[in-house]
This record gives structure tokens, sequence and C-alpha cells, in this order.
């Protein structure tokens, strides 16, 4: 590279950095940039980001300037850099990293935590460095990050790295400019950081000869190799550990969990161990070897020895590939997969404490494999899945949050965003970014409750907001929405429905903004007359959102029991579509069917009791997987119509055909459902059937887009709710939709599902904040 020459002329100015700056090497790379260009001055973390004061030669500070911009480390973010006016020499004698000052409002978004890089798995697997098979190693590249900070600006004496003092060792890199971990918060080595130690699932120490990492570990391996479930403390929480080739364990695993079907995570040592058990793309093969490491939905290979327990009743498996140094130890050189799922009784939060980790997981695990390294916020593992080369988020946690997501427009005051009530997230926001918590969870239990109003207690320290405006769902019964009407502090409180929400997301999610056709298919969400809707479309903006079709309302015989028994929606959708015949079918569904639990259903459906109307897409589909003979029950949410997915012949072409009622705006299914019972009765295959059934869907989302851009000029599509996490039907979706010339819109950098609503609120609040209606 060409550097400036000196001259006579001597310039200063202070540059102020925005964005991701703190804790990923900004400042040491400001340092070594600014001794490349024979500058002085200072560089410090400031609460907003990092202030450089730099003197010297003016065409070296605008090269300097512009090196920033294109050569920032690689988990940095440059937002924006703002040059002020040029100040008075100060006569610098050279250029320092200062010491962090902690005046003025705090405006510092904070990295997410990353993967080991490579550097530091050479070193920790190389017998002559100093940290070689040390599990904590880390550098300015990598290492926790969100889950270990206390507060900003970002220095080691704010994160839960102050309970440790570093060694000389550590210390004289950590003050060397000339090395990886100058200025890393959280570095350690063997002599003065964190440690392992092992105890039995009744809190008693196992004990060693040598007491060291690598006899903790290597026992730890022993003891998966012979079938025993460990707890393992990460980065962000607890895993549950298990061999997962030893049918046993995994059995073991989910009879002690509470867990009858989900399926579990898998972590590989490899790619290459990936590649033997599942058909991996490219750009499924570069998101599985981010920095972000979240778990990635694959197609699973057929003839896959992995035990059916592992994921029953799915084409897929989630793997992730290590992502701390102790995984990439527990791991090493093992050619098949660990089953590493979330270290909780099924339903509520992670444990990340490690008294709180013997309290609750001591009937689940045999062994637990703790540290001493204090986790300040837990965080879950991401999920995520490639469609169309594109990532799509399915569960945005650890690796990703609390990076904030950038919007088309600008946020005019400072929203909390509740979310909703299953995978809950929060949302915070101040001018163009929008803080989307880690995924809470199921807001069903006190423990989950607490965890949620802590991190909205840690997000608004952390970045020093102050929401004047709270965004709220409309079901009464949510404690998101109770959360939100409790809180007197915050003056001006908005309802949003629903299904908006999930719209507004979407269109957040793709900086878009304006008139749009909105369809938000979906498990449940509350209505604005009181019922329960799912199967909506719209045309919406950011401000409001006009229903111009949904599904015809059906009764849910026994509200959410009908939700965890999928055959009670079968039953009333055979009613409503062949009234009492349906009983004389001679189909396996009918015939298993209990007459006297019918005759009571019948009866509530009809004086609605206990019977809530809905018109959800998602209860639709729990009915055909019913009648299919795929799922009269659930174990976890969604498991109808996940395993009515995995059941589609991707060959089928033919699709049913729903018809329309009260001026085509009442969409009603009985003609699908009467379909779907000639071809069980001719002995159609239930594959084609589930095919038939979701072709349906799409043709059905085409048919109505139809209609409204005639109706209304518009041409923008956008796709959102969990029923959309179906790949076979969103593929059928958007490719008629293109091939009918609408530009579609999918979810990327927030899920569809409820984990995204908290973003679509906090649009939808700011945009009627916009136009004066707060």
């Amino acid at each position: 590279m060409h550097l400036a020459q000196p001259c006579s002329t001597l310039t200063r100015v202070r540059i102020q950095v925005r964005g991701i700056v703190q804790g990923v090497g900004f400042r040491p790379f400001v340092f070594s940039l600014a001794r490349r260009y024979s500058l002085t001055g200072l560089v410090f973390n400031n609460t907003t980001g990092v202030l450089i004061d730099v003197e010297g030669n003016s065409n070296a500070i605008e090269q300097f300037i512009d090196e920033i911009k294109t050569g920032a480390p690689p988990l940095a973010l440059v937002e924006s850099i703002e040059r002020g006016e040029d100040l008075s020499p100060a006569h610098y004698g050279d250029f320092l990293i200062a010491e962090s000052t902690h005046e003025g409002e705090r405006h510092v978004p904070v990295s997410a935590d990353t993967a080991t890089c490579e550097d530091c798995v050479r070193e920790m697997f190389d017998p002559a460095d100093r940290r070689y098979r040390y599990p904590f190693i880390n550098c300015t590249n990598c290492g926790p990050r969100f889950t270990i900070i206390e507060a900003v600006p970002y220095d080691r004496a704010q994160t839960t790295m102050r309970d440790f003092e570093m060694c000389g060792a550590c210390r004289a890199e950590y003050e060397n400019p000339l090395d990886r971990r100058f200025h890393a918060e959280p570095t350690a080595c063997p002599d003065c950081g964190p440690r392992l130690h092992l105890t039995d699932a009744g809190g008693r120490v196992v004990e060693f000869d040598e007491g060291d990492g690598l006899d903790i570990i290597g026992r730890v391996r022993r003891l998966l190799s012979a079938g025993k479930i460990v707890a393992v403390k990460g980065i962000g929480g607890y895993h549950l550990a298990c061999d997962a080739l030893d049918a046993v364990a995994v059995e073991s695993l989910r009879a002690r969990k509470y867990r009858e079907d989900k399926p579990f995570a898998l972590m590989a040592s490899s790619v290459e161990v990936v590649r033997r058990y599942c058909v991996v793309s490219k750009a499924e093969e570069d998101l599985l070897l981010s920095t972000s490491r979240p778990v990635v939905l694959l197609a699973r290979k057929a003839g896959s020895n992995l035990p059916a327990a592992v994921a029953p009743g799915v084409n897929t498996f989630g793997f992730m590939l290590p992502y701390t140094p102790l995984h990439q130890l527990l791991l090493e050189d093992l050619d098949w997969p660990l089953v590493m799922t979330s270290g909780n009784v099924s339903d509520e939060p992670i444990c990340f404490e490690d008294g709180d980790a013997r309290e609750r997981l001591h009937e689940i695990t045999d062994y637990l494999l703790h540290h001493d390294r204090r986790i300040k916020m837990r965080a879950d593992d991401s999920v995520a899945r490639v469609r169309g080369g594109r990532e799509m988020i399915l569960r945005r946690s650890r690796g990703y949050a609390p990076a904030p997501l950038k919007v088309g427009f600008k946020f005019g005051r400072e929203i909390l965003a509740c979310g909703a009530e299953l995978k809950n997230t929060f949302c915070l926001v101040r001018d163009r970014h929008a803080f989307v918590s880690h995924h809470i969870g199921d807001l069903e239990n006190l423990e989950t409750l607490r965890s949620y109003e802590c991190g909205i207690e840690h997000f608004k320290r952390l970045f020093h907001l102050r929401p004047r405006v709270i965004a709220y769902d409309l079901h009464p019964e949510y404690l998101s929405t109770k959360y939100a009407l409790a809180l007197d502090e915050i003056p001006d409180k908005v309802g949003v429905q629903h299904h908006h929400a999930h719209v507004a997301s979407c269109m957040a999610d793709n900086r878009i903004e304006g008139e749009l056709i909105g369809v938000a298919l979906d498990g449940l969400g509350f209505g604005e007359d009181g019922r329960l809707w799912g199967g909506e479309f719209f045309v919406a903006d950011f401000c409001d959102a006009e229903r111009v079709a949904h599904l015809d309302y059906i009764p849910m015989p026994g509200g959410a029991r009908a939700v965890r028994e999928p055959w009670r929606m079968a039953a009333v959708y055979l009613h409503r579509a062949m009234g009492d015949d349906f009983l004389k079918l001679d189909i396996p569904f009918v015939r298993a069917m209990d007459a006297r639990a019918w005759a009571t259903l019948r009866r509530m459906a009809a004086t609605r009791t206990n019977s809530p109307e809905t018109s959800s897409m998602g209860r639709l589909f729990d009915a055909v997987s019913a009648l299919l003979g795929v799922r009269n029950t659930v174990n976890y949410e969604g498991q109808a119509a996940i395993e009515l997915e995995a059941l589609a012949d991707a060959s089928c072409a033919e699709a049913y055909e729903f018809e329309f009622g009260a001026g085509g705006s009442i969409i009603r299914a009985e003609a699908v459902i009467r379909r779907a019972v000639e071809d069980i009765l001719d002995g159609c295959p239930p594959a084609r059937v589930s095919a038939k059934f979701q072709l349906g869907v799409a043709q059905l989302i085409a048919v109505v887009a139809h209609r409204v851009r005639d109706e209304r000029q518009l041409n923008r599509v956008v796709l959102s709710g969990g029923v959309f996490q179906n790949m076979f039907l969103l593929d059928n979706v958007c490719r008629t939709l293109k091939a009918d010339g609408f530009e579609v819109f999918t979810h990327s950098r927030v899920p569809p599902n409820d984990g995204g609503i908290s973003f679509g609120q906090a649009a939808i609040a700011n945009a009627r904040v916009t136009a004066g209606r707060i």
C-alpha cells in the first residue's frame, strides 16, 4: 500500500465510529492502522462506540479513515464514521489505546457470542502452546460476548471475567498492540482463567489423580461412550449430551427430560461427519461453518444409522458444529455425532447457573460438567435453514442476539415490544435499529416469565434505553400482554393484532414499506373480533391491516385441548363437510374414533361450550394430519403439521381446491376435506393426499393474491406466520406467485413464527407514532 508522505502541516481530528465496534478487536485494529500511517493520538471505547483522536498528515488521516471503513476486523460492523471539525494540534508523541469513558448516552451495540476462530483452535491443539487443550481459549476474533457482558463500554471489568485476574503472561499479551489478544477482554489461560469440574448427579465432585481439564474432558468422553448422559455448561447455558448412536441413551434422555418426540439437536466434529447423515449444499456448509454456528436443519439421507428416537417423524436432522473450545475437545476426532439438547426439563428455560443446573437437572443427567465462568444472560442455540441459497432464521438466539437489526426507517421514539406467548422474544428500538432479544421461550410458567423480565431489564441497561411506548399482543391472557399493561411507568400503550404483527415483521425484515398483500398463516392469534385467527389475508402497511379474506370459522372443542389433540379438529371438519354421515365412513380415522367422545365433542361444538371459533390454517393442517392417521395427539407445538409436511409426496402435482363464500372473503375447506376422504376411500397413498392438500393451500394463496391484485393493483406479497416454516408449502407458494409476476417476500433475519412478532409490533407502533395516532 502507498502511504501518504509526511509534511509540515499537522492536522488533528476526532472520529466517532458507531456500530458493533466493542469487543471485536476494533481498538487494536485502529492502533495498528495509525502506527502504519505514522499517526499519533488516542483511541478508546465510549458510550456510543469508539472515539479516535488522531493527529498527523492530513492525507494520511483521510487514507486512515478510508481503511477503517473497508478493513475493519471480521466481527466488527461499522455503521457510521463521523469526522469532526479540525482541532488545534495536541502534539501527541505516540498513538495509544486509552481507558474507556463511561459518560454520556450509551448507544453501543453489543456483539453476539462467536464460534472459536481457526487461530485459537490451532493453538489449542498445539502441544507447544501454553494454552494447549485449554477449554476457554479465545481472542479478539472469537469467544463469549453477549452472555458475559454486564454493562457497556465493553471492558473486562464489566463482564463476568472480572472474577479472574490475568496472570503476567496474559497481561503481556493483552497490552501488546501486535498480539491477537490485545485488549481481548475474556482472555485467559490455564494459570489464571476458568476451570472445569465434574460432579455426579448428586453434586459430589468427581476426583482425579491429576485434576486438570484434560483428565476431566477425557473422562467425560468415556462417560458418553459408555451411554451416560452428561450436562455440559457452554457459553449460554447447559446442554444435555449423550452418544447419538446409542439408542438406549437417547431413549433414556427422552424419558428423563419428558420430551417424547420433539427432534433433538446434534453436534458433529466436522462437516464431513454431518455429510454421512445429511445432504449438505455449499450454502448449508457455509452456514454450519459461520461464526454464528446455528443448528442447521438439513435433509436426512436414506439409511441413516442414527436411532429413530433422535428425530422421529421428520425428514430432517438439526446439526451444528462445535462453537466453543470445550466442544472442540469433547468431539475431537469423534466420527459420530452427539445429541446436544437444551439443558432443561421440557417447556422450562435453559439452565445457566450452576446451582440451578444441579437442582433442575439432577434427575435427568448422570453427570454435570461445570465451569466457573459465570453466565450473565442465558442464550439457547439458534436454529436456521437454507432456502433458495438464503439463510432463514427459525430461532434467533446465541450467535445472533443481541446484534441490532437495521430497518429501512427511523424509529421516532424508543419502544418496547413485548412479543407473543409462544417462542417469545421482546424488542427494543432506537434510531434505525431494532434490538430483538434472544429466544425466551414459551411464556407459560413462572421461570420463563422471570427470564423474560430479567432480559428486558438487562437490555434496557445494556443499551441505555428508556422506552416511552409499549406494544403488546391483543390476547388478554398472554403473560406478555399482562406484563405490558401493568407497566405504569410507560404511558403510551399500543395493542397490536397478532397477524398484522407477522406481516409487519416480514416487511421490516425485508426493509420494505407501503401497502401490499399480507398472508399470515399460523396456529392461533387473537383477532380484532375476539375470535382466534390464523388463516388471514390482508391489504396491509405498517399502520393498518385490512382483512380481505380468511378461512371460515370452525369450533375448537375443548379449546387448548383441541391443539393437543388434532383428532378433535378432524372430527369437527368432517362433520362440517359431511354432517353426521361421516360416522358411516369406512376409513381408519372414523373406525378408531370413540363414539362417546365424539358425542361429547358434538354437543360442545353445537352449544359453543369451551369451543372458541377459529380461522386457523394451523388447525386445518392438524385436521388433515389426524384424518390421514399421522397424528391424533401431539407432544410438541406444530408436530402434526411438521409430520404432515414430511409425509408429502414431492412428485405429486395435483391440488385440492378450496371454495369461497360470502362475496369471496370467506374461504371454505369442506370441499378439500371431502376430496381427501374420497382419495382415502379409493386407496390413494397418504403421502399423495398430504401433497394434494398442501398444494391446494399454495394454490389458494395464489388465487386470493390474484383477486386482490385485480381489485387493488397491488403486486407485492408478504408471507409470514409459523405455517411458512413448511418448506414444501413455501417453495410451492413462491414458485406459483413468482411465475404469475408477483414480487414475493419471505423471512430471513427474523423467524416467520412467533419469534418475529415483537419485531413486527415495534414497526407497527412506530408507524402509528409517526402518524400521530399515539
